[in-house]
């Protein structure tokens, strides 16, 4: 990841609430280091990209089973090594995940959408940490699902019903931004 590029990505982003400002400043701090990027390090935590992606036909959003938490949330993982922007990993992402390639930037806007720390618990091999979560926001070209075996489901979610399949705080307020912004 290139550091200035991604510091000015930052620096671009206005945020909705007091919430998003602590979130924000605490990411501005850490995106200085590139040990931020790597997913081994985990004092405070990592940067990592995610998408809410909608289909503008059925104002739906697309939601991915996540295999190890056991929770509906948006697609998104680890910013990797040869990712050169934030944007691309979501992207790549998206698609690993999903199987879902084309996509177009929600609401015209291709910088960040959202911002997000959010702890996550201890496994195996991995003390507790925090990921530093930049998220963008999409509109599926194509909304044809191939669920891939990193995650144990994938489905669209009309964003009136999301309440009744996930309980995640931080994809029903992403969810309320959305509808919001007329998605």
């Amino acid at each position: 990841m290139l550091l200035a590029p991604f510091a000015a990505l930052l620096s671009s982003y206005e945020p909705s609430d007091a919430r998003e400002r602590a979130f924000l400043a605490r990411m501005q701090a850490l995106a200085s280091s590139a040990a931020a990027f790597d997913r081994n390090s985990f004092v405070p935590g990592h940067f990592t990209a995610s998408a809410f992606v909608v289909d503008p036909k059925t104002h739906s959003l697309l939601l991915i089973l996540h295999r190890k938490l056991g929770l509906w949330l948006q697609p998104g993982g680890h910013i990797d090594p040869g990712d050169d922007q934030a944007e691309r990993a979501a992207r790549r992402e998206v698609l690993e995940e999903t199987g879902i390639a084309a996509l177009s930037p929600l609401f015209g806007n291709p910088g960040i959408f959202d911002v997000d720390i959010h702890t996550i618990p201890a496994r195996k091999s991995e003390p507790g940490h925090e990921h530093f979560d930049v998220r963008f926001a999409f509109a599926a070209d194509d909304p044809a699902l191939r669920a891939s075996d990193e995650v144990a489901g994938a489905r669209w979610v009309p964003l009136s019903e999301l309440p009744t399949l996930t309980s995640d705080e931080s994809v029903l307020r992403a969810a309320r931004k959305l509808l919001s912004l007329g998605a």
